[in-house]
Formats: structure tokens, C-alpha cells, sequence
């Protein structure tokens, strides 16, 4: 009796359970293609993370645009085309405007107290709001004119030095150390070297490559939550920590030297004078740590990125002579005997600013963008995007994207002579700064110094490989941002055309 009632139970429960559980499944729509994972760990295992940019376009070839992976618990999206980043960054923005509470990129940033990895809501609106107009307005950025022109000069006076003296230019030093001057003295009032607390002058430097590191970490409580305290056993929480306290403290030293010196005294603000005075006309939402979120901001966002790039235009234009030839003649046609490319000359060099276009193209100072996280539920293309999915736009892929470029590897500047693409990102073939509501506010500040120190480069020097050296390599760096794996080293040399003087001298004639 009981073994002839459990036969229609089991019936029963089919009807009502399996049944409807699989109408629900036939109806939810699949996740985007990707390759399979294991258990648990999803495809941690398989990423190379020593060119995980390259890898993932790799990847797309063969699962497609909109590609997913499960990182240990994360569902992530991997965006590798104009036409994908442009539905996540323009049609769905506000679907995919909201940043990951990462643990370095929270920890880092005050608790997300800053503009770039805080997530999207009021105060994000309101920071974003303030910043552009008060920070990086083209008003504010032609300020900063003078800054940016005594650096570049400075630092073609350097390599003059070396060029005498038949030295070997390592540019990308020379590079790194420019836009750091800049961005010290644009936000804080005084080179690096003024707030070292060691004799090698090179505090903030350690401070920032530590930064790079510790930011893209990985920690085991991102991704699997119950596995936290591995990252207190391996170290990388104090490791975390010390940095925190290490940049804390320069960030207050900043702060301090501002809220104590004699204001009548100084000829301009700097950014960290305009946060101060922003901070008493709103007292109630800017903090002292919102407003070291943003210093670090300005320090990570501005230096390397501007740094990278110079290197890599001077990297593609020597194994292209044809194209370093071309840009030379234009900057020294434009310029004449003056001696210098100064601000009011950019305008004039069309052809350079193609080779930027083309070299941020190729070689994107940030291959994948700060990632972005879905707010809802979504649909691409058909497939199901859940909420709370991580999503990655690989610019390294939509850079060499077929549908958009032809013969994509290949530095041609030519492409972008008389074209409208603009830094601002209303082109998705070209997104190297983002777009949309996460598209970077300081682009215009990181282009102007980027166009002055090429110009300035290619203006007062001839440029070779060092004696032995047969070509150049164009191996990147792991990380977030992008550098030459191994430094650019040149040989300069003034050219007799030109009747070059000090800048130092150029400025007091002036």
C-alpha cells in the first residue's frame, strides 16, 4: 500500500515542481559565449595575466565580442568591440555606469570617496560635477599653461646635457619624471622632488609604482567571499595597509603645507588650494578624505598615463622612419628657427596629433578600462546580463577591430589625417580615455602635455638607436596602465637646421 502511494507522489511532485522550473529555464536567456570553467574557481586558471589584455582578445576570436567568465563567484563580461563597447558605454550606459567595490580600489580611494572607482549615485553626480568645472575646465587647464612649457623646456635642456656629452637618452625616465613635475606642481603647487623625505629624491615615484601594484592585486576576497582571511595570511592586506598609511600621510603633509602657508603669497592656485576652498563651500559633503580620494586621482590618473604615452609615439615613430620623418618636417616647418614649440603652435600640427591618435590606437595607455559593473538585469544581443556582472572593456581589442580599422597592426597616422575622431569618446572604434558617464575628465590636460613634450622632442632633436641596437622591442608592462616592458633608450641629436638656444635663455629674451 505505502509502495503503491509513493509512485503517484513522485508524479505528483514532477508535475508540480520539474515542470514549471523548466518552463522558467526555457524562457531565461543564455550568457554570452565563453570558454569553460571548473568548478568553484570558473576560469581563474586560464587568464595570463603577463598580457591579459592580449589574451582576452585572443580569446574574443573565438567566443565573440561579448564574451563571459566566471571569476571564482563573479559573473564578468568581456566587451572587445566598437560595436559591444558602444552599447555598454552609450546605449546602456546608465545601465553599466557603476564601478566594483574592489578591495584595493576601495581601500585605496577613502572608502570610494574619489571620482574615478567611486560607484554612481548622488555624490559621484555631484564630485564629477564639481571637478570638471573647477579642476580640469578648459579654463583651468590653459592656466596651467606656463607649468607645462618651463617642464617640456627643462626637460629638452636635459637632454641636451646628454646629447653633448654623447650620452644614451632613457626617455622613458626622462618621460616619467616630466609628467610627474607637471601634475605635482599643477595639483600641488612644487615638483616631486620637494615632498622626498630621502636623499634620491624619489619618495612619490615608490609611492606611485607601489599604488599600480597594490591596486590591481589580487585578493581572494573579491572573489571567492569566504576566503577572505587568505588574503591576512599572505600578506596582502598589511601589505595593502602600509600603503594606505604611507600615502596618507604624504596626501596630509600636502594638505597641511597648504592650510598653513601664506595665501597673499602665491601668484596661482594650484588643485589642492581650489579642493581647500571647495571644501568650505561645502562643508557638509567634502571631506578631508574626499578630498585626498581626488588627490589620488589626480596623481595616478595623470602621470603615468601622459608618461606611457609619449614613450610609445617615440617607440612607433623610430621603427617607422617614414612616419618620424613626416612629423618632424611639420613641427620644424610650423615652428621655424624659433626654438621651441610652445602651446600656440599645436594647433598648426595636424599630422602629429595623428601620430598620438595612432599610437593610443595600438598601444591604449589603460589596455583594459577601470572596470564597470551592471546596476540591473540586462540583455545584449540576446544574451543575459546579470546584475552585479563586472564588466571589462578590452581597448586593446576595439583598437585592432577589423570592422573598424584596416590592416589594424600597422602604425598608420595617415588614417586619422582629416578624420573627427575625438578624445571625448563619441567614436567607439577609438575609446582610449573611455566614454560616456565614466569617460575621463582630465583628458585635456593629459592631451595638451602629451602634444607640447612630442612636438618639443621631435622639434629640437634627430633621433637614433644606440650604437648596436637594431630595433626596438614593443613588449608591454603588466598592470593597469600600459608602459614599455623595457625602457626606450635613444641617442639624440641637436640638428644643424635648427639655431636652437637654452629655453632657459629663450625665457629671459622673452
Amino acid at each position: 500500500m505505502v509502495s503503491f502511494l509513493i509512485i503517484p507522489s513522485i508524479v505528483l511532485l514532477f508535475l508540480l515542481f520539474i515542470i514549471p522550473i523548466r518552463r522558467f529555464l526555457s524562457k531565461t536567456r543564455p550568457l554570452p559565449p565563453g570558454p569553460p570553467g571548473l568548478p568553484i574557481i570558473g576560469n581563474l586558471h586560464q587568464l595570463d595575466t603577463s598580457d591579459l589584455s592580449d589574451y582576452l582578445w585572443r580569446l574574443s576570436k573565438r567566443y565573440g565580442p561579448l564574451m563571459s567568465l566566471r571569476l571564482g563567484h563573479v559573473q564578468t563580461l568581456v566587451v572587445s568591440s566598437a560595436e559591444m563597447a558602444k552599447e555598454i558605454m552609450k546605449t546602456n550606459d546608465l545601465v553599466f555606469c557603476t564601478r566594483p567595490a574592489l578591495t584595493g580600489q576601495k581601500k585605496l580611494s577613502y572608502d570610494n570617496k574619489d571620482i574615478a572607482l567611486s560607484p554612481y549615485n548622488e555624490y559621484w553626480r555631484q564630485m564629477r560635477k564639481i571637478c570638471t568645472l573647477h579642476l580640469f575646465s578648459m579654463k583651468q587647464v590653459n592656466s596651467f599653461r606656463s607649468v607645462r612649457e618651463e617642464e617640456v623646456f627643462d626637460m629638452i635642456d636635459r637632454i641636451k646635457t646628454q646629447s653633448s656629452m654623447k650620452q644614451v637618452v632613457n626617455l622613458s625616465d626622462d618621460a616619467m619624471v616630466l609628467t610627474s613635475n607637471i601634475i605635482c606642481r599643477v595639483g600641488f603647487g612644487k615638483r616631486p622632488s620637494a615632498y622626498n623625505n630621502r636623499k634620491d629624491g624619489t619618495r612619490m615615484f615608490e609611492l606611485m609604482s607601489e599604488f599600480q601594484e597594490v591596486l590591481t592585486n589580487f585578493y581572494y576576497r573579491d572573489h571567492f567571499p569566504l576566503m577572505g582571511w587568505l588574503d591576512e595570511l599572505n600578506g596582502s592586506i598589511a601589505r595593502l595597509e602600509k600603503l594606505f598609511k604611507d600615502l596618507d600621510e604624504f596626501y596630509q603633509e600636502v594638505i597641511d603645507e597648504h592650510l598653513n602657508q601664506n595665501q597673499q603669497n602665491k601668484i596661482q592656485d594650484d588643485m589642492v588650494d581650489i579642493l581647500l576652498k571647495l571644501k568650505q563651500d561645502y562643508a557638509n559633503d567634502l571631506t578631508f578624505d574626499h578630498v585626498k580620494g581626488i588627490l589620488m586621482d589626480i596623481l595616478s590618473g595623470g602621470t603615468e598615463t601622459s608618461a606611457s604615452t609619449v614613450v610609445w609615439a617615440m617607440t612607433l615613430l623610430i621603427k617607422n622612419p617614414d612616419s618620424l620623418n613626416k612629423a618632424q618636417q611639420e613641427v620644424r616647418n610650423a615652428v621655424g628657427k624659433k626654438g621651441k614649440v610652445d602651446e600656440e603652435d599645436l594647433d598648426k600640427l595636424e599630422y602629429l596629433k595623428a601620430v598620438i591618435k595612432e599610437a593610443l590606437r595600438l598601444y591604449p595607455v589603460l589596455p583594459l578600462l577601470i572596470p564597470r559593473e551592471s546596476r540591473e538585469r540586462c540583455v545584449l544581443e540576446g544574451y543575459e546580463i546579470p546584475k552585479k556582472t563586472l564588466v571589462y572593456v578590452n581597448v586593446w581589442a576595439v583598437g585592432r577591430d577589423p570592422k573598424c580599422w584596416e590592416r589594424p597592426e600597422e602604425f598608420e597616422p595617415e588614417r586619422f589625417m582629416g578624420s573627427s575622431v575625438e578624445y571625448k569618446g563619441a567614436d567607439f572604434e577609438w575609446i582610449p580615455f573611455g566614454s560616456g558617464r565614466r569617460g575621463c575628465p582630465g583628458l585635456l590636460l593629459g592631451a595638451t602635455t602629451v602634444e607640447l613634450a612630442l612636438s618639443n622632442l621631435l622639434y629640437s632633436f634627430d633621433w637614433g638607436l644606440p650604437e648596436g641596437t637594431k630595433d626596438i622591442d614593443t613588449l608591454k608592462s603588466e598592470g593597469t596602465v600600459a608602459h614599455k616592458k623595457i625602457a626606450l633608450q635613444l641617442v639624440a641629436k641637436v640638428p644643424d637646421i635648427i639655431d636652437y638656444k637654452s629655453s632657459r635663455h629663450l625665457n629671459e629674451a622673452m
